[in-house]
């Protein structure tokens, strides 16, 4: 059976799923129930990538395609848009960006690549009024701190050169340091969130992911965490800091 037989089989299932007679959980969900769904399921894939297991990836990606089906059968119930649709409107997204594979627009790097992209989805999207229109509610903060400071690049609201963003990110923790003196928490939280949106703009100057750095630091913590339980002779909880700093190090020194 060739792929579009299987997509098609698929799609039919989704919506036998979805029919009068099909699964009560099924046909209870809508776009705001699927929400942490569709979330849920893109980490686990990016889990699986990160874990290059590509068994696991396999899953996650089918995993990933349900949520797409489900809320494509769902707008179709509603006579909003099928998938289709959907399928047709990326084609021609792809097709309309991709000058240089489609057309006969001439390229010499990647970076020409991107700017033709930027350029044509500008295009596309004649009512953004501002660079930072378009830059989603939902994702983390994190991911949205890094948008932020590309889109804000370019249109020219760069650092002059990587000392002056490091003066950036001392100046914020000195201005955290005065509003804790001050006793004001609200002032504290505001200058913090400027403190990692500065190091997100030192990510970005150095080309780094600020999400996928952040990530891979949580599961080496949790790593280095989960050996010092296996390495402690007591309740971790009973440790002097002198004692956890010591069974952290013996921790780090195995685990990496």
């Amino acid at each position: 059976m060739g792929y579009m037989e299987e997509f098609k089989e698929l799609v039919e299932v989704i919506a036998r799923l979805r029919a009068k007679d099909g699964c009560q959980w099924d046909r209870e969900q809508t776009h705001s129930t699927l929400r942490p769904n569709m979330i849920e399921e893109a980490y686990e894939a990016v889990d699986a990538i990160d874990d290059n297991d590509l068994k696991h990836l396999q899953e996650e990606l089918g995993d990933v395609l349900l949520q797409v089906l489900l809320h494509s059968q769902i707008a179709s119930e509603e006579g909003a848009f099928s998938i289709e649709d959907v399928s047709r409107e990326l084609k021609e997204k792809l097709i309309h960006r991709h000058p240089h594979v489609f057309g006969n627009v001439k390229v010499n790097s990647t970076d020409d690549i991107l700017n033709n992209w930027d350029k044509l989805k500008a295009e596309e999207k004649t009512h953004r009024k501002s660079a930072m229109d378009g830059i989603s509610k939902a994702q983390s903060a994190l991911m949205s701190a890094q948008k932020i400071s590309k889109r804000a690049v370019k249109t020219g609201f760069e650092w002059p050169n990587e000392k002056s963003l490091y003066d950036c990110i001392y100046s914020e923790f000195e201005e955290f340091k005065e509003a804790e003196a001050e006793g004001d928490r609200e002032h504290m939280e505001e200058e913090y969130g400027d403190i990692l949106f500065a190091t997100v703009n030192l990510a970005r100057w150095n080309k780094i992911d600020a999400e996928q750095a952040l990530l891979k630091a949580n599961k080496k913590f949790m790593k280095r965490f989960r050996k010092m339980e296996e390495l402690a002779t007591k309740p971790l909880s009973d440790y002097s800091f002198a004692e956890y700093d010591a069974l952290w190090k013996q921790s780090k020194k195995q685990v990496g």
